[in-house]
């Protein structure tokens, strides 16, 4: 068996190069090793958080996993297959749903057939892309490569108590195209969203209020919608993307 094998504490050491490993290995369909897994963090080895990924995309591509364990430094993957289908994961607490999803899309994209997974966990966490981010600005970029990856947002979940849910949609390719990106352009408009949960109204205006004359005082034409929910969510929490 052709082993790539990873050193987990190259660079920051952190859980960024064990979930880009498992995606690469999953789209490839090249087994892999990781070893020193955060090796560099405080309480190295794998955490829980960590796990849930993990654990999905061994679902997707039928793959054989030993190691995959909490505090585990070292994990073994051998996928055999992409499979479409509907699949559910809970992150669990407020570990980060944007996170998750950078991690299945590679294998998802070229499933043999479309990807829909239902997910649990945090929305809009520290140390993680928010799911605005990911909705309006990652999803689009990925639409000029020719994806079709919708992200819909169902219920926001702030830390530490999570509890977000976000559907996640997929659709097969063959291919990528490229994304050329050659100069920075004209900046034409700037647009956003300041959201609010379990949290007073003025608390997602004070944020808008706050970014539109920064944005303006730069001379630049900015929109940022107003989401604001006062129940249906786990605990509080607010932002912008």
């Amino acid at each position: 068996m052709n082993l790539v094998r990873i050193d987990g504490s190259y660079g920051e050491g952190g859980g960024s190069i064990f979930r880009y490993a498992l995606a690469l290995s999953a789209v490839s369909l090249k087994p892999v090793e990781v070893y020193n897994i955060r090796a560099k963090r405080s309480k190295p080895g794998l955490r829980p958080q960590h796990l849930s990924a993990a654990r999905l995309l061994a679902e997707i591509t039928s793959a054989t996993v030993e190691g995959l364990e909490v505090g585990s430094t070292r994990v073994r993957f051998i996928p055999r297959e992409r499979r479409g289908g509907r699949y559910r994961l809970n992150v669990g607490t407020a570990g980060s749903v944007s996170l998750v999803i950078q991690a299945l899309l590679p294998a998802a994209l070229f499933a043999d057939s479309t990807v829909q997974v239902e997910l649990i966990g945090g929305t809009d966490v520290p140390m993680a892309p928010p799911i605005d981010y990911m909705r309006y600005v990652f999803a689009r970029n990925l639409s000029l490569m020719g994806a079709n990856v919708e992200i819909d947002l169902e219920r926001r979940g702030h830390y530490p108590r999570g509890g977000g849910k976000v559907r996640l949609t997929v659709h097969p390719l063959n291919s990528l195209a490229p994304l050329n990106v050659t100069g920075r352009g004209e900046v034409r408009k700037i647009e956003g969203i300041a959201h609010a949960v379990k949290l007073p109204r003025h608390v997602a205006e004070r944020i808008r209020s706050a970014a539109l004359e920064r944005l303006r005082e730069s001379g630049l034409n900015a929109s940022i919608e107003l989401d604001w929910s006062p129940n249906s969510h786990l605990g509080p929490g607010a932002g912008i993307a």
